[in-house]
C-alpha cells in the first residue's frame, strides 16, 4: 500500500462570459493541463454563467523544468452547440504550484480570465477550489492462492530476503553475544585487525532539515547531562600513529549514498556563513561502546584545554549507546593540543564516577578539518586503553569544523555551558485567521421560560480568552434580532470551539444564561474575498442540563476571512503584509540575509556569587519566522557568528532584532531564575527598502534602552545584512505601485480601534504559542519584539511628534520666508531673476509643470550625492529625535507607569493638572483654526451684511475685468505688484488682511 499525492481541482462555476456562438450566448467547457496531464469538464450548453461543480484530480510529480510547475486552465466554447465551426477561446488562467494548499485549507476563489493573445477579447471570471490530497494506491488484484504459492516457490528470493554480504558468521570470528544494533551498527570485529575498521559501513547521515520556512523542528527537551568532570583522570598513553590501537587521524570516507529525495537534501544555503566570521570547533561525536566490563550505565568524559564535561549515562541495548556530539572552541589562546576521552562506570545509585574503564587520546593538530558541503565523517571503533585486562571498544568520530557544520546546532558547546535552553533555534508564528461571526436573529428562545415575558436579551460569544457581546435587544415574542458582526482571532490548528451563550438581563438582577451553543472551528467555512457566505441555523441547548434539550435556535453567518492580514506588529514597523490565505500570496521578490556577529562592552545584568555577568542572546523576527541565537554564558563580549535567511515579499518591511539577558542560562541561581524575566538590552530595526541589492552592510549599532532613569547604553551589537533581489527589475518596481495591505482591507476596512484590539489579541496568541516551544520563547521577549507594551501615554512622545510636524512643514516655512525676502528686495539680484522667471512663465504657461518637475529632480539629484558619499551606518534609533536625552524624570516615571496608575493620589493629581494645562493650549489652537474657517464661510453667508456686500461687489468687478483684460496681463500685473520695491510699500498690514480679520466667527456664541 503506497501513498500518492494528487492535486484536486474543483471547477465550480464561471460568471459573465463572452457570447461567442453567434447567437448571443456560449456553451463553455474547461480544459486543465498539469504536469502533462490534460482533463476537461462537461459542456454547459448555452449559458454565460455556467455551473459545473466537477472535480478533476491530477497526479503530482517531482519538480520539473519541462512543465514549469504550472497549472494551465483554458475555457472554450463547444463548437457542437451553435453555428460556429471551431471551439472559440473564452479565457485562460495560469497558476503556480506555490499557490496551492492542503486539503482542509482550500477556499472558493474567483480568478479573472486572461487573454491568450494581445488582441483577444476576453471577460469574466471562474471559481475554483484547488488543494493537495494524499490518496492510498490500491493494490493490484490478487491471483488465486495456488498460483501465487507456485510463483513464490519458483521465483528467486527477493533482495529483502537475501542476506547482505558479510552477514554470515566466520569461523575465526567471535560472534557478539547480542543481536545487531538497530542503527545499522557494524558487526563486532577483532581489535587486533586494523583493516576491519575500514570495512565498517558508515552510519546513515543525520536527518537534514527541510529548506525555507519548513526547516523548523521543535525538538523535545533533552536533559542536560553534561557536567564538569571532577577528580583525577588516570594517565592514558598517547599511542603513536603507526601503532594498531593508536588514535590516528580519521581518514575522510567517500560520500555515502543518501536515501533522501532531492527536495529533502540540505543545500547548505543557510550554512554559507559568508557574512560572519568563522569560528573553529573541535567536534567529538560519541556513538556507542561494546565489550565494556560493566552492567551499569557508563558515562564518557571528554577533556580538552580547560573544558571537562561528561556525557549522559548510556542506554543499554545491544551496545552502550550515547549518540552525543560535543563542540569545543578552538579560538581560545590557551587551547590544548591533546583531546582526552575516557569511559567511566557510573552505577545508577552512585553520586560520583565509578571505575575507570579505559580511555583514548588524540592529537588535536592531527584531527582532520571538515567544511560543508563535505560529507559527515563516519564514526569508527577505537580500542580503549588503561582499563585493565578487559578493555572495550568505543565508536566515535572527531573533526575540526565551524559553526556551519550541521552538527553544531544540537551539539554541546563550551560557550553555552551545555544548557539545553541555550541552543540556537528557529521558530514560526502560528497561522492566524480572522473569524467573522455575524449574529442575525434568534427564534423560540422564550418558549420554555414563562417568567421572562419581556426580557432584554444579548448573545455572548467566546473563543478562548476572547469575549464579545452583542447589544441588548428587548423582545416579547422570543425572536430577538441583532445583525452584528463579531470578529475574533483564531490560530491553526483549530482545536477550540466557538461558544455562544444567550443571556437575559432583568432589572435589579444580573445576567442569567438561557441557552448555549458550541461550534467547532473545523466546521467553519473559509473565504478569501468579500463574497457572501450562506447563513445557517444552529440549535441552542440547555446549559444546566446534561441532555441535549432544545432551547431555541439562532441564525449565524460564520467564516474565516483569509483575505486579511492579521496584524501582529505596528503598521509602521510591520515585517509582512501578506494575507492569511496562501492562495493569494505573490512570489517573493528576493531574500534578506542577516549575520549576527556579536556584541561588545555589554553591561552586567545580574550578579552571581558576587560577580557581575551577562548571558546574552539575540532574537530576530521577519514575517512569521523568528530566530534565536545560542545563549553565550557569562560573557560581556559574546560572539555568535550565526547567519539566517528570510524570503522578502515586500521591500517596505522592517527586520527587527533584540538583545536579551537570559535568566535560565545560569544554573547557580536555582529555581529563582525561572521566575525572573529575561531583561531587554536593546533593539535594532533595519528597513529592507533602505538596502541596495547585493551590497553587504556591516555595522555596529549602539544598544540603547530607555529606563525610568533616562537613556542607558547597554553596549554595541555588530551585524551584517544583505538583500538579494530575485525578481525581475520591472516586477520589483511594480511592487511600489501596489497597496501595502491586501484587498480586503480596502473593500471592507476595519476600524482603527478594532484593528488595535485585534492586534493585541494576536500578540497574546503568538506569545502563548512560542512559549510552548522548546526551548521556549519567553513572553516578555515576544511582547518587546512586537512593540505590544509601547502604546502608553507619554508627554515626551507628544513633544517629539510635535517636533516631527514642525520638521515636515519646515520646507514650506522656508519657501514662505524666501518669497517674503524676495518681495522686500533683500537680495536684489534674486528679485530681478524672479521677475524674469515670472515673465517667462506668464507668457509661456506650458513651462510651469515641466519647470516644477525639473526643480524637484534637481533637488533629488543634489541629495543623492550625499547618499553616495556617505558611509555611515543604516538608520537607527535616534535619542535626539526621541527627545530622550534631556527628558524630565517625572515624565519618564509617568511614561513607565502602568494602567491603572500605581502612584500616590498627590502625584496623579499633579499629572492631571499638567495634562489639563496642555489640553487648554491645544483647545486654544483648535479654536483659532475653527475661527479662521468660519471667517471664510462668513464671506458669503451675510453674517456681516456690509462685509459680505463689499466682497460680493468686489467679486463682480474682478469678473468683469478678467472678461475684458487678457489673463496674462492680469497675472503679469499681479506679479509685479506683489514683488514691488519696498519704497512703494506701506508698513501697515494689507487691506485684504484687515478685511479678513474683521469678519465674524462663531467664537462669541460659545458658552
Amino acid at each position: 500500500m503506497a501513498w500518492n499525492q494528487k492535486l484536486v481541482v474543483e471547477v465550480v462555476d464561471a460568471r459573465n462570459l463572452l457570447p461567442k456562438d453567434g447567437q448571443g450566448t456560449s456553451s463553455p467547457y474547461v480544459v486543465i493541463d498539469f504536469y502533462g496531464q490534460r482533463k476537461r469538464t462537461q459542456t454547459a450548453p448555452r449559458d454565460l454563467n455556467p455551473t459545473w461543480n466537477e472535480t478533476l484530480d491530477f497526479n503530482v510529480g517531482k519538480p520539473s523544468n519541462v512543465f514549469d510547475d504550472m497549472l494551465e486552465l483554458d475555457v472554450y466554447h463547444d463548437r457542437t452547440y451553435g453555428p460556429t465551426r471551431r471551439s472559440n477561446f473564452l479565457g485562460r488562467i495560469r497558476l503556480s504550484c506555490t499557490q496551492f494548499v492542503r486539503k482542509g485549507e482550500e477556499a472558493l476563489i474567483y480568478y479573472t480570465l486572461e487573454k491568450k493573445q494581445l488582441f483577444s477579447w476576453v471577460q469574466g471570471e471562474i471559481g475554483l477550489r484547488i488543494y493537495y490530497q494524499d490518496d492510498v494506491a490500491a493494490d493490484p488484484a490478487a491471483e488465486p492462492a495456488k498460483e501465487e504459492d507456485k510463483k513464490e516457490e519458483e521465483s528467486p528470493p527477493t533482495p529483502a530476503e537475501q542476506k547482505p554480504p558479510g552477514s554470515e558468521e566466520k569461523p575465526g570470528e567471535e560472534p557478539p553475544p547480542d543481536p545487531p544494533a538497530p542503527d545499522n551498527a557494524p558487526a563486532p570485529i577483532k581489535t587486533e585487525d586494523p583493516d576491519n575498521s575500514a570495512a565498517d559501513p558508515p552510519p546513515p547521515p543525520p536527518e537534514e532539515a527541510e529548506t525555507e520556512e519548513e526547516d523548523i523542528v521543535m525538538e523535545p527537551p533533552t536533559p542536560n547531562w553534561a557536567s564538569e568532570v571532577t577528580g583525577s583522570v588516570p594517565q592514558v598513553k598517547v599511542a603513536a600513529a603507526g601503532t594498531i590501537n593508536g588514535p590516528h587521524p580519521i581518514a575522510r570516507p567517500l560520500s555515502p549514498t543518501s536515501t533522501l529525495e532531492p527536495q529533502e537534501s540540505i543545500s547548505i544555503e543557510r550554512s554559507s556563513f559568508d557574512l560572519v566570521e568563522k569560528m573553529h570547533y573541535v567536534f567529538v561525536r560519541v556513538v556507542k561502546a561494546r565489550y565494556l566490563p560493566t552492567n551499569g550505565n557508563p558515562i564518557v568524559g571528554i577533556a580538552v584545554s580547560a573544558s571537562r564535561i561528561e556525557s549522559k549515562p548510556a542506554r543499554k541495548t545491544a551496545f552502550f549507546e550515547w549518540d552525543q556530539t560535543f563542540a569545543f572552541g578552538r579560538d581560545a589562546p590557551d587551547s590544548s593540543s591533546i583531546l582526552e576521552i575516557s569511559v567511566w562506570d557510573s552505577p545508577p545509585a552512585a553520586a560520583a564516577r565509578g571505575k575507570f574503564l579505559g580511555g583514548i587520546c588524540f592529537d588535536v593538530t592531527e584531527i582532520p578539518l571538515r567544511d560543508p558541503p563535505d560529507s559527515p565523517l563516519a564514526p569508527q571503533w577505537y580500542r580503549l586503553e588503561g582499563g585493565g585486562a578487559h578493555s572495550g571498544d568505543l565508536m566515535l568520530a572527531t573533526w575540526v569544523g565551524t559553526q556551519a557544520d550541521e552538527s553544531f546546532p544540537d551539539a554541546w558547546k563550551t560557550d553555552t555551558a551545555g544548557n539545553t535552553n541555550s541552543r540556537a533555534k528557529v521558530y514560526l508564528s502560528p497561522k492566524l485567521w480572522y473569524l467573522r461571526a455575524t449574529v442575525l436573529e434568534a427564534q423560540d428562545v422564550l418558549h420554555s421560560t414563562a417568567p421572562l415575558k419581556e426580557a432584554s436579551l444579548y448573545l455572548r460569544a467566546q473563543l478562548g480568552f476572547q469575549v464579545h457581546k452583542t447589544k441588548s435587544v428587548l423582545t416579547r415574542n422570543g425572536t430577538p434580532s441583532w445583525n452584528e458582526d463579531l470578529l475574533f482571532v483564531a490560530a491553526e490548528p483549530f482545536a477550540d470551539h466557538l461558544v455562544f451563550t444567550l443571556e437575559a438581563r432583568q432589572q435589579h438582577k444580573g445576567p442569567s444564561p438561557i441557552a448555549v451553543l458550541r461550534i467547532p472551528l473545523t466546521a467553519i467555512e473559509r473565504r478569501v474575498d468579500d463574497r457572501q457566505v450562506a447563513t445557517r441555523w444552529f440549535n441552542f441547548e440547555d446549559p444546566n442540563s446534561e441532555k441535549a434539550r432544545y432551547k431555541g435556535r439562532v441564525q449565524l453567518r460564520l467564516c474565516f476571512d483569509g483575505g486579511y492580514h492579521v496584524m501582529d506588529e505596528a503598521a509602521h514597523v510591520c515585517s509582512d503584509y501578506r494575507p492569511t490565505a496562501r492562495q493569494l500570496w505573490k512570489p517573493p521578490i528576493g531574500t534578506v540575509e542577516l549575520g549576527i556577529i556579536g556584541c561588545r562592552n555589554l553591561l552586567p545584568m545580574k550578579a552571581i556569587d558576587g560577580k557581575g555577568c551577562t548571558d546574552a542572546y539575540c532574537v530576530a523576527k521577519y514575517g512569521p519566522k523568528w530566530i534565536r541565537t545560542r545563549t553565550v554564558s557569562d560573557s560581556l563580549d559574546p560572539r555568535w557568528n550565526e547567519q539566517y535567511t528570510w524570503r522578502v515579499f515586500d521591500p517596505s518591511t522592517v527586520l527587527t532584532m533584540g538583545i536579551f539577558d537570559s535568566s535560565g542560562a545560569s544554573e547557580s541561581e536555582g529555581e529563582k531564575s525561572a521566575t525572573r524575566p529575561d531583561l531587554r538590552m536593546g533593539k535594532v530595526r533595519i528597513r529592507i527598502s533602505s538596502l541596495e541589492t547585493g551590497k553587504v552592510y556591516r555595522n555596529s549599532y549602539p544598544l540603547i534602552v530607555l529606563t525610568n532613569n533616562g537613556v542607558k547604553k547597554m553596549g554595541e551589537i555588530e551585524v551584517a545584512v544583505r538583500f538579494i533581489r530575485s525578481a525581475p527589475t520591472l516586477d520589483f518596481l511594480h511592487v511600489y505601485t501596489q497597496p501595502l495591505l491586501p484587498l480586503m482591507h480596502h473593500v471592507k476596512p476595519l476600524g482603527v480601534v478594532q484593528q488595535e484590539v485585534l492586534r493585541s489579541t494576536a500578540v497574546k496568541i503568538i506569545a502563548v504559542h512560542l512559549s510552548r516551544s522548546e526551548p521556549p520563547m519567553r513572553r516578555e521577549v515576544v511582547l518587546h519584539m512586537l512593540d505590544a507594551d509601547t502604546h502608553a501615554f507619554s508627554m515626551r512622545k507628544v513633544r517629539a511628534n510635535w517636533v516631527r510636524i514642525i520638521n515636515v512643514i519646515a520646507g514650506v516655512i522656508d519657501i514662505v520666508r524666501w518669497i517674503d525676502d524676495t518681495r522686500v528686495w533683500k537680495n536684489p539680484t534674486a528679485t530681478v531673476l524672479v521677475h524674469a522667471l515670472l515673465v517667462l512663465l506668464v507668457w509661456f504657461p506650458d513651462l510651469i509643470v515641466p519647470t516644477l518637475a525639473f526643480y524637484v529632480f534637481a533637488i533629488g539629484a543634489w541629495n543623492y550625492r550625499f547618499l553616495r558619499s556617505s558611509k555611515a551606518a543604516l538608520p537607527h534609533f535616534d535619542p535626539k529625535l526621541s527627545l530622550a536625552e534631556a527628558v524630565d524624570r517625572e515624565e519618564l516615571d509617568e511614561e513607565f507607569d502602568g494602567m491603572p496608575s500605581g502612584r500616590s493620589p498627590e502625584t496623579v493629581r499633579a499629572r492631571y493638572d499638567k495634562l489639563r494645562a496642555v489640553g487648554a493650549r491645544v483647545q486654544t489652537v483648535l479654536g483659532d483654526l475653527a475661527a479662521q474657517g468660519e471667517r471664510v464661510q462668513a464671506l458669503v453667508t451675510w453674517r456681516d451684511p456690509r462685509a459680505t456686500g463689499i466682497f460680493v461687489g468686489l467679486c463682480f468687478v474682478v469678473a468683469m475685468i478678467l472678461y475684458l483684460v487678457p489673463t496674462k496681463m492680469v497675472a503679469m500685473a499681479s506679479g509685479f505688484y506683489c514683488f514691488r520695491h519696498p519704497i512703494f510699500r506701506d508698513r501697515m498690514p494689507s487691506p485684504a488682511l484687515n478685511f479678513f480679520r474683521r469678519l465674524p466667527s462663531l467664537s462669541d456664541r460659545l458658552m
